[in-house]
């Protein structure tokens, strides 16, 4: 029993930082990629000509899959000091604005994202050296911002972890 509620555990860290590992794989292997096209470029004389195009995909994939992450973890900067100079009902209230604002913000990217992945199905679009479809390097936008929304809800009203947050 006491096996089985660890393996659950175990299960939802993951899925529940599946983010943070997308991200942080991309991250290893943009790294490891750079370094190894430095060595490849400067000292063995032959450059990766495809180099660039999986940078590039690894950057977009780093900054969409951490964008939930950042608001989970409340890792966004936040000016609080002028928020904080109101009163206590004031600062209720302009924390719900702030609220409506993300939201929305979020929304239209969301909404924005749809047409521009379908902008890439439609002509077929594809990376030039590797031909990735375009629609997988953009594809986890939409992801990433229905992530950053329950992320940014869930860690602001439900996630009782950080006694005294916000």
């Amino acid at each position: 029993m006491e096996n089985q509620m660890k393996k659950e555990n175990s299960l939802k860290n993951i899925l529940g930082n599946l983010d943070i590992i997308v991200a942080g794989v991309a991250l290893i292997v943009l790294i490891i990629l750079t370094f190894a096209g430095v060595v490849m470029r400067y000292i063995v004389g032959q450059p990766f000509t495809w180099l660039e195009e999986v940078q590039l995909f690894c950057m977009v994939w780093i900054v969409f899959a951490a964008g939930g992450a950042a608001f989970r973890t409340k890792s966004h900067v936040a000016i609080e000091m002028v928020v904080e100079m109101f009163p206590e009902g004031v600062q209720k209230i302009i924390s719900y604005v702030i609220d409506v604002v993300v939201f929305l913000v979020i929304a239209y990217l969301l909404y924005n994202s749809f047409g521009f992945i379908q902008m890439f199905m439609k002509n077929g679009r594809s990376s030039s050296m590797l031909k990735i479809p375009m629609t997988v390097q953009y594809g986890i936008a939409p992801v990433s911002y229905v992530l950053m929304i329950v992320s940014y809800f869930y860690s602001k009203y439900f996630d009782k972890s950080e006694e005294g947050g916000e």
